[in-house]
């Protein structure tokens, strides 16, 4: 979770969310306050978090890059299209 994304939870949000969850009230901010912090990556973050994810797993970059401009181009909140040149800059410099 992002700092300080849970401190802006919308009350109507998480009273919704308690309400058609189930959840206790505490579960469902800490859940709604997880997904707002993901929403909020920006795309340079994005593509340095799952960079790393998919190294850690043994990914060679040659199978990375597609991977990568595949989930950005279907994020909620659309990356502009990023080149594979772009992508390495992001996570190389």
């Amino acid at each position: 979770m992002l700092a300080g994304v849970g401190d802006e939870v919308p009350e109507d949000l998480l009273r919704h969310v308690v309400r058609t969850s189930g959840l206790p009230s505490a579960i469902a901010r800490r859940v709604v306050s997880d997904v707002m912090g993901y929403f909020v990556e920006t795309p340079e973050e994005y593509v340095r978090r799952r960079h790393a994810e998919l190294r850690a797993r043994q990914l060679p970059n040659a199978r990375i890059w597609p991977v990568l401009r595949e989930e950005l181009a279907v994020r909620p909140v659309a990356a502009p299209e990023l080149s594979e040149r772009q992508l390495r800059r992001i996570v190389y410099g």
